[in-house]
C-alpha cells in the first residue's frame, strides 16, 4: 500500500513538474502559435488585440507588459543575431539595414524579462527614429557595444544574454497580412570582450 501511494505521489511529482516545465518554456519563448519571424528577429502582431491565442494572452499576463493593437504598432524582438547565435552583452553588434514605414520607431537592448537593460552611463540604452544618423538611402548603421562607438551607439553593460526590442508605432504593417514581405535590419555580430 504504501509502495503504491510513493509511485502515485512520484508519477504527480513528475507530470506537475514536466507540464509547469513545458508551460514556462512556451511562455518564455519567442517562436510558436501566431509569431512571425523576419530574419533575426519575431513578433506576435496578434498579441494586443481579441484574436491572440491563448499562448499568448498568458505570456502577456505573466510579465505584466502591455501591448500595442494592430492600429497602434507592433514589436519586433531579436534574441539571435542574423546568423542564428545568441545575442550576449559582452559582445559588439552593428543592426543595419532599412526599417518598414512608420510615424515612429524605437530600439532598445533588453535582458530575458524583456526589461529593459540600463547602460550604466549619461547615454541611454535606447535609439529612437528622430535622433539617428542614416546613409544616403535612408538605412541606418546601429552599433551596439560596450564601449562607445562613432554614429549611432546604442551602450550595454554586463554579462550574460540580451535582446533587442525594436517597436514601430502608427505603421500600417500592424495591420498589413504579408509582414513576412518587409525587411528588417540584419543583426552582425563584431566581436567580443573576453
Amino acid at each position: 500500500m504504501l509502495k503504491n501511494a510513493s509511485l502515485t505521489l512520484l508519477a504527480l511529482a513528475i507530470a506537475i513538474g514536466l507540464g509547469g516545465g513545458s508551460v514556462w518554456y512556451t511562455l518564455d519563448a519567442q517562436s510558436g502559435g501566431g509569431a512571425i519571424r523576419i530574419g533575426p528577429w519575431t513578433a506576435f502582431p496578434d498579441i494586443g488585440t481579441l484574436d491572440a491565442d491563448p499562448y499568448s494572452q498568458a505570456r502577456v499576463a505573466r510579465q505584466g507588459a502591455l501591448t500595442l493593437g494592430r492600429a497602434e504598432g507592433l514589436s519586433f524582438i531579436a534574441e539571435a543575431d542574423s546568423s542564428g547565435e545568441g545575442l550576449r552583452r559582452n559582445c559588439s553588434y552593428t543592426i543595419e539595414g532599412g526599417t518598414p514605414t512608420a510615424r515612429f520607431w524605437t530600439l532598445h537592448v533588453a535582458d530575458q524579462a524583456l526589461d529593459p537593460i540600463a547602460s550604466g552611463r549619461p547615454h541611454q540604452a535606447a535609439l529612437h527614429s528622430y535622433e539617428i544618423l542614416r546613409q544616403a538611402d535612408n538605412s541606418a548603421v546601429i552599433t551596439v557595444a560596450p564601449n562607445a562607438a562613432p554614429g549611432n551607439w546604442l551602450p550595454v553593460n554586463g554579462t550574460g544574454p540580451l535582446r533587442f526590442v525594436l517597436n514601430f508605432y502608427d505603421t500600417p504593417i500592424a495591420a498589413s497580412t504579408g509582414l513576412s514581405d518587409i525587411k528588417l535590419p540584419v543583426i552582425v555580430k563584431v566581436g567580443c570582450n573576453g
